[in-house]
């Protein structure tokens, strides 16, 4: 039986306006807080552009924090209303209280028609997931194949990021994010992996053009493509530069953009990144 399977995420997702519209994802929003407010991350109380111009210049340090269940229930119970079953994928358990505002904000609806997935990711290795599995539904109505789709985008998706300043990082207290071999050194540029919810260090360089050179590095050891991400915070010449390198390997489905204020928070302006899915996923899961 064909079912219609809505998808719902969190604001880290990075998923953009475009592609929300045409899968029709709701997208829950996190908040920052500075200056004695609170602001969802939702582009109309805080805009990425403007936030980042202001970022540099807060006295006090900027916070994030996960929206309450109740918030949370809102847009599920509306996701829900013309949905056999909602797949939501969030920001990891161990580094947010997303997921559990989730989790508590779908209690009251029959568990056997939700389900509710840590994603392990950041940024736009959480959005790949959503829309892999937005993509699968739509084709299939299948649920089983659909969950299928997102465990192997989890398990198989390339996601790094070049880190251009570890102040912010060491500011927000999220150092152990990225673990102890990145170190307090605030002259290091590392290059960290992101899988399965953990933030590892895999190079650390002098310079950021070293750290976009390892990033192209990375991405042609993985390549063909079929989707890729590019990301930034307030680096179009370092976005630009990570976008010649990889010239002959983005494919058709390649998205340029900021990464949001939930996450650009905490590792700050001058970070590069990028997410891919290789070739052949689709086939990869049909057999």
């Amino acid at each position: 039986m064909t079912m219609k399977i809505k998808f719902v995420t969190d604001s880290v997702a990075d998923i953009p306006p475009h592609l929300v519209e045409k899968w029709d994802i709701t997208v829950i929003p996190c908040f920052v807080n500075y200056g004695g407010n609170s602001y969802a991350d939702d582009g109309v109380e805080l805009i990425r552009e403007e936030y980042y111009q202001i970022l540099g210049t807060l006295e006090d340090v900027p916070t994030t924090s996960a929206m309450s269940p109740d918030f949370a229930r809102e847009f599920i119970d509306r996701a829900y209303q013309d949905a056999d079953h909602l797949v939501m994928i969030t920001t990891p358990a161990h580094l947010s209280g997303i997921h559990n505002a989730f989790r508590l904000g779908s209690a009251h609806l029959p568990q056997d028609h939700v389900t509710l997935i840590d994603s392990g990711q950041l940024s736009i290795g959480i959005g790949w997931q959503v829309l892999a599995g937005a993509e699968v539904a739509a084709e299939t109505g299948d649920l089983q194949k659909t969950l299928a789709a997102i465990e192997y985008i989890q398990r198989t998706q390339q996601v790094y990021a070049g880190i251009n300043d570890l102040a912010y990082l060491r500011r927000s207290g999220r150092v152990g994010w990225a673990a102890a071999s990145i170190g307090t050194l605030l002259n290091i540029k590392p290059v960290v992996h992101v899988e399965r919810g953990n933030v590892e260090s895999i190079a650390r360089v002098r310079s950021f053009k070293r750290a976009l050179d390892k990033l192209a590095e990375l991405a042609q050891e993985n390549a063909p493509y079929d989707k890729m991400a590019i990301l930034h915070i307030n680096n179009e010449d370092g976005l630009a530069a990570l976008k010649e390198r990889l010239a002959d390997i983005l494919p058709d489905e390649t998205i340029v953009g900021l990464i949001g204020p939930a996450l650009g928070t905490h590792i700050g302006p001058g970070s590069v990144g990028f997410a891919g899915i290789t070739k052949g996923w689709k086939d990869a899961i049909s057999t």
